[in-house]
């Protein structure tokens, strides 16, 4: 139980969440009693439920490489049906996944996964931990995976975690080799996940850890816990079965249910439909030892589990055990004398991290119990460095005997006290006015606060490396007097916003006074010539001045070199343009927009992910835009764009020199697309877009007469026809088999002269360097080669060549493209050679 008026989540070594409404609906649904629950009358009320979890020092790490990989009816029975220490760790927080809510991707993607996954863990109990490596996508083998991540960092990473958390088992949710994950990430966590197992107890591993107050740590043993599929390849091992199936004993709900329901806030991967599958009865699960200890009947086997694996602890087990034994949930306050005897007890150990975590455990049933609840609410969401922030303090549930109120604190960035409240408790406590330093960092997620390599963030304080998120930047702390002991309640400082459905409380976020946005995101330009360049300023506050000016690299040129601003109202914006001149030879760089107000120097974007499962979340990165200075030919002028799922050419198209007009499936007539020279349909609309189909006939007429369409990749999964285009083209087979990984990897030209490879940009090889991510997805497995012609052929190391990669045929006077390549990727990452391909498809028959 929670002692705050609101409700929370904590999750690995990070602070508490608020979480809306929708995930609370879930928890609470006023749906009558399913026959598979647990009758109101044998239920367990939570406060006994904590305190036989207190009586436990179990604890299990579930590792895993992605957000959604998890078991969560694995993480549902270990935390909520035996009460131990459960956590899931997934290596990456998903930021090259695909995203079924919207248009966020990479950093931003990863965000709301991460996001995901903390909602999830609210629901199944459980942890959530993270290490820096970052998700690159699609990876066919083990090997490149931990090549890209920086194998020797990552799994750093992972024994650090089970340094600080110290689990007794782990349990993998992949494989080892000779077995498959399917994907390289996959494989590759449960490669990490025995690597570390086995070197968290080694004094010689990673000694900096040690140095920075670490002690080591060797788990009893390491488990793969198999599931559907011929996915162990031959890996054999000592394997037992354990059923976690059965009933949640606080609210009576079948341990499949919430599961399902966990499983189903994994929605940006369109998982929202699991949260209707849940299942009830048993649930039998295999677990295969990979290194460490068998085991014969349980995963526990052979390790004690109760307080006396602690020298002194026996004691503890024993007034635990007369605590549950009176506890009477009519009383709960009964209990406090017992638990504060306890409490004594438990503070003579030595401190450890599952010591320290029982510590913070038995202050939650004893706050639980006395009745308390604390919130701590702002008068606004958003603050900026230097303004005052009124905070208002309230406790409720005073009475119990001998626990009365002595203070409140809020507390700031760096954990200075920013004012102290010792008036007497209650509802209506006086309002405290913080006055926020200017110094106070401006949030932003701690990995993504300084720019990393290309497979692992980069995070300076050591400290934080596990934890799934920031700690809040404003929170406070009430201290109580508990019969001579003192006990620390923690609270977030929030504000309660508005919602579409009711409102939410969002934790205060530390802003600029100014946001900084480029008009595009990349800026292509010929080389030696001149473009203007459009920055938007908005002013968080009234009446904003400031100047504003370019960074740019050695070679390129701003004018006027800055700029004033003014704007009068919070919330208005003001555009500013900058004539910027590329220098004669073809590059690539960045440029920053940067703001200075006040004498103080701002250059940060502002991006806000707000979906209706998840916290409103802010982003606030350097506001930065890719350059690229390259000779980018097209041919035509006017193109129609039909989006798909989630991405955006339209701006690169307009970067390169195209008109673009954005269509629908209903403008696909003669009538509309008689003056576009072509269209260009996006990701995935033929999985999406239901309007699309039914006008393809009037698609294909149009080229006919002479159009040019360059359609880009879809699923073979959910795809609305089979008729992709005006010949027969199919993209049923294995995923893996149809793409390339490897973004480096090797290509051929198969028709040197095809106008594609030279018109009106001649391609080369330095067109295919500097790729990101990879080369495709989802490449054509069958097609009509009397139709389409390839002219491309791409391979990942050791695999024969695709040459589907990019189909053309002539139909009538017109072209049809059919292209697997991720130009979505490449484009906004400003990859020159991605441009000119691209410019030259649209160009066809021009």
């Amino acid at each position: 139980m929670v002692p705050r008026l609101g409700s929370s989540v904590r999750s690995g070594f990070g602070p508490g969440r608020r979480v809306v409404g929708f995930v609370l609906a879930l928890m609470a649904s006023s749906a009558p009693l399913a026959a598979a629950e647990t009758p109101p009358a044998e239920r367990t009320p939570q406060l006994l439920q904590d305190l036989r979890s207190f009586n436990t020092v179990a604890t299990l790490l579930h590792i895993a490489a992605h957000p959604d990989d998890e078991n969560t009816a694995l993480i549902t029975y270990f935390a909520k049906g035996r009460g131990y220490r459960t956590a899931y760790l997934s290596l990456t927080r998903g930021d090259g996944g695909q995203n079924e809510l919207g248009p966020e991707f990479d950093e931003k993607l990863g965000l709301a996964r991460t996001h995901e996954l903390l909602v999830a863990r609210k629901l199944d109990g459980g942890r959530q931990f993270f290490t820096r490596a970052i998700d690159f996508g699609y990876s066919k083998t083990h090997d490149e995976t931990l090549a890209f991540w920086d194998r020797k960092e990552v799994l750093g990473d992972v024994v650090r975690i089970i340094r600080k958390f110290r689990p007794d088992v782990i349990v993998t949710r992949f494989p080892i080799p000779p077995g498959s994950g399917g994907h390289g990430h996959h494989t590759a966590s449960g490669i990490l996940a025995v690597e570390a197992f086995k070197l968290a107890g080694d004094p010689k591993a990673y000694p900096a850890q040690l140095a920075q107050g670490l002690t080591v740590w060797q788990p009893k043993r390491v488990l793969w816990n198999g599931f559907g599929g011929n996915r162990g390849g031959g890996l054999t091992g000592p394997t037992i079965a354990v059923d976690i199936g059965g009933n949640d004993p606080v609210s009576g709900t079948p341990f499949g249910v919430i599961a399902a329901r966990s499983r189903g806030m994994h929605i940006s991967q369109g998982f929202a439909g699991f949260a209707a599958r849940g299942s009830s009865g048993p649930n039998e699960q295999t677990f295969m030892l990979l290194a460490g200890e068998p085991a014969s009947k349980d995963l526990m086997d052979g390790i004690d589990t109760a307080w006396t694996r602690y020298p002194g602890g026996a004691e503890i087990g024993r007034l635990a055990a007369a605590a549950i034994a009176a506890f009477k949930a009519e009383a709960p306050a009964a209990s406090i004398p017992a638990l504060l005897e306890l409490r004594a007890k438990l503070a003579a150990l030595p401190t450890d991290p599952v010591v320290a975590d029982k510590r913070e455990q038995l202050d939650r049933i004893l706050v639980a119990c006395a009745g308390l609840q604390v919130e701590t609410l702002a008068d606004r969401p958003e603050v900026v460095p230097g303004e005052p922030l009124t905070v208002k303090t309230r406790v409720a549930g005073l009475g119990a005997p001998g626990v009365a109120f002595r203070e409140v604190r809020i507390v700031g960035a760096r954990g200075t006290a920013l004012a102290v409240l010792s008036a007497p408790a209650g509802p209506s406590m006086p309002a405290l006015v913080l006055g926020v330093p200017a110094d106070t960092p401006l949030t932003q997620p701690y990995w993504l606060q300084q720019d990393g390599k290309s497979g692992i963030s980069r995070v300076d304080d050591p400290s934080l490396i596990g934890t799934p998120e920031n700690a809040a930047t404003f929170r406070a702390e009430y201290r109580f007097d508990f019969a001579g002991q003192t006990i620390t309640v923690t609270d977030d400082v929030v504000c309660v916003v508005p919602a579409p459905k009711g409102e939410r409380r969002r934790r205060v976020d530390v802003i600029p006074p100014v946001s900084l946005r480029f008009a595009a995101d990349v800026s292509v330009f010929n080389p030696g010539t001149k473009k203007s360049v459009a920055v938007e300023v908005t002013a968080a506050r009234p009446d904003a001045k400031g100047t504003l000016q370019l960074e740019l690299p050695p070679g390129w040129a701003a004018q006027p070199a800055q700029q004033a601003f003014a704007v009068a109202a919070a919330g208005g914006k003001a555009k500013l343009v900058f004539e910027v001149t590329a220098p004669a030879r073809a590059e690539t760089g960045r440029m920053t927009a940067v703001a200075n107000v006040g004498g103080a120097r701002f250059a940060n974007q502002r991006v806000v992910i707000d979906y209706a499962h998840l916290p409103l979340l802010l982003l606030q990165p350097p506001a930065r835009a890719r350059l690229v200075a390259a000779d980018v030919a097209i041919k035509g002028r006017r193109v129609g764009y039909l989006p798909g799922a989630g991405d955006d050419l339209a701006e690169a198209l307009e970067q390169i020199g195209y008109q673009v007009t954005t269509l629908a499936g209903t403008d696909l007539t003669a009538a509309k697309l008689k003056d576009l020279d072509a269209v260009v349909i996006g990701v995935r609309a033929f999985n999406e877009r239901k309007d699309l189909v039914p006008n393809l006939p009037a698609l294909f007429a149009w080229v006919e007469q002479g159009g040019t369409v360059v359609a880009q990749y879809n699923r073979p999964s959910n795809s609305l026809t089979d008729q992709l285009g005006p010949y027969a083209l199919s993209i049923a087979g294995p995923a893996p088999a149809l793409r390339v990984t490897d973004e480096r990897s090797p290509f051929t030209f198969l028709q040197p002269a095809h106008p594609a490879l030279n018109v009106p940009n001649k391609l080369g090889p330095a067109d295919f360097d500097g790729w990101f991510q990879e080369r495709g997805a989802y490449f054509p497995s069958k097609w009509d080669e009397t139709k389409y012609e390839t002219i491309l052929a791409f391979n990942d190391p050791g695999e024969d060549p695709l040459k589907s990669g990019v189909l053309i045929a002539r139909h009538g006077k017109g072209h049809y493209v059919y292209t697997g390549l991720a130009f979505f990727r490449q484009l906004p990452a400003g990859v020159p050679g991605a441009y000119r391909l691209f410019a030259n498809l649209v160009s066809l028959g021009r």
